[in-house]
């Protein structure tokens, strides 16, 4: 115990290539994502006090002893119909299973040993994993005393923690480190500078992703947006079905596609705050939106058998207000009957009711039967492209001058304002300054006119544009 004493080295950088895989399984409401949340070091997994809150894998990265590991929170298993959401549910839990470096077992020591338990742990038993046998809940005096029933599953001496209080979570952590595989040894590699920006001049490159372009698929309930995460895939990741509001948790899955690493995120289905008063879908509509905030790319897929609904509309402001590029996912485009006037349809009243997203990329497929799902990544990657645009500060001027010669600013108060030039100041999304003598009170109107003309001038069709004005003091007011 003496060197586990020992002061901590700064955490590793994240590990490029495979990391060894650590499961949490075990029945219901056993307080696996409790312990999930407790080793990642956040909140990261939906928890309340109801069994079966957790409905698909949830995957995080947890640093134990100096060395990351890929940590996996999954579904209660549970005895179920194959063909019944429990079934598919215990199914997605035992495929974790069997790709585990090692399994944490829970059982609840407050509750005791249930059929439940015994049953699962003769099947993990027969899986050939390394297995380390939890007791949570075992706070208080009484909790030692209570763990020591799970001796009787076979699967070695249990290990007494409460993951809500954090007791026992550190030799929880030694004990998996001590159980991993050994970790095999990796040349040093060059350190990569980030960037906060990119200034692209004309004839360079366009800017390539330091590290995972991240992408949140949005929508309403029952859209496919799972079955699209499993489309791309390419295997039965998410649990769908024809239940709408399936998946209540938003799980993250990284994808390679070519030279191209994505991190996708699958998020609950939103629907209206009206309808919203069930606490655990409240925690599932806060988890879709915080994905969406820290995505670069937004994914909103539409059912097109319905075309576009109030509430696509709203889920579509929500992504501009957050400043992301959109992708706009036309799903089931294979039972639309109609294509080009449901098509024409949904354009239009696009173009109507959400001219801030004008141009935004339009992708259609069937995610059931994978037909054009290929044509989805790269239009995530040109929408993420023009989010990253900058605009040379002389073309911007010389368009400027043009466009104010064109029409001219409106008289305020019954004076003209001086508009002098416009500056990009930032880009994701392209945000531009205006300058000039009382530029803040130029009227929304003609600022969409020039917004309009830098959409289409220098190509920046889907992406929020930002615009913004500063006024010049003048010197002679005051006296």
């Amino acid at each position: 115990m003496a060197d586990r004493r020992k002061s901590m080295r700064p955490p590793p950088p994240l590990p490029t290539g495979d990391m060894p895989v650590v499961v949490i399984a075990g029945r219901p409401n056993v307080g696996k994502s409790t312990l999930f949340n407790r080793l990642v070091g956040r909140r990261q997994a939906l928890v309340a006090d109801t069994p079966g809150v957790t409905r698909d894998r949830k995957e995080g990265v947890a640093l134990i002893r100096g060395r990351y590991v890929r940590l996996i929170d999954t579904a209660g298993l549970e005895e179920a119909a194959p063909e019944s959401l429990f079934g598919r549910m215990r199914f997605s839990s035992e495929s974790a299973v069997r790709e585990a470096d090692l399994v944490l077992f829970c059982v609840d020591a407050r509750a005791g040993i249930t059929p439940a338990d015994e049953h699962f742990a003769q099947w993990i038993r027969r899986q050939n994993r390394p297995v380390l046998l939890i007791a949570n809940k075992s706070e208080g005096r009484l909790g030692a005393a209570s763990a020591m029933e799970a001796y009787a599953l076979g699967l070695g001496e249990p290990l007494a923690l409460s993951a809500e209080h954090g007791e026992g979570v550190t030799d929880l952590m030694w004990e998996i480190a001590d159980r991993l595989p050994a970790e095999p040894e990796h040349e040093a590699e060059p350190e990569i500078e980030a960037a906060d920006d990119f200034a692209v001049e004309e004839g360079e490159e366009p800017p390539r992703p330091i590290g995972p372009l991240r992408v949140a698929i949005v929508g309403r309930p029952n859209a496919g947006k799972s079955t699209l995460m499993n489309a791309l895939l390419g295997e039965e990741r998410m649990i769908t079905g024809p239940e709408a509001g399936l998946t209540r948790d938003s799980i993250a899955v990284t994808l390679k596609d070519g030279d191209d690493t994505f991190e996708i995120v699958d998020t609950a289905g939103l629907r209206k705050k009206a309808r919203i008063d069930e606490s655990l879908e409240k925690m599932s509509v806060s988890a879709a939106i915080e994905a969406l905030k820290m995505a670069e790319v937004a994914v909103l897929v539409l059912d097109a058998t319905l075309g576009v609904h109030e509430q696509d509309l709203q889920i579509a402001r929500l992504i501009e207000r957050e400043g992301r590029a959109c992708v706009l996912a036309l799903n089931k485009w294979d039972a639309v009957q109609d294509r080009t006037a449901t098509r024409n349809a949904i354009l239009d009243r696009l173009s109507i009711s959400l001219a801030q997203m004008r141009g935004v990329p339009v992708v259609t497929f069937s995610a059931l039967t994978g037909a054009s799902i290929h044509k989805l990544l790269p239009a995530v990657r040109d929408a993420w492209t023009v989010w990253n645009a900058r605009v040379p500060t002389g073309a911007l001027n010389r368009w400027f001058e043009e466009m104010l010669e064109r029409h001219q600013p409106p008289l305020v108060q019954g004076r003209r304002l001086k508009l002098r030039y416009i500056t990009q100041v930032k880009s994701r999304p392209p945000t531009f300054v205006i300058f000039g003598t009382r530029a803040e009170q130029l009227p929304d109107d003609y600022k969409r006119y020039l917004v309009n003309g830098l959409r289409e001038t220098f190509d920046l069709p889907g992406v929020p544009i930002r615009l913004q004005t500063r006024g010049t003091k003048n010197p002679y007011a005051d006296s």
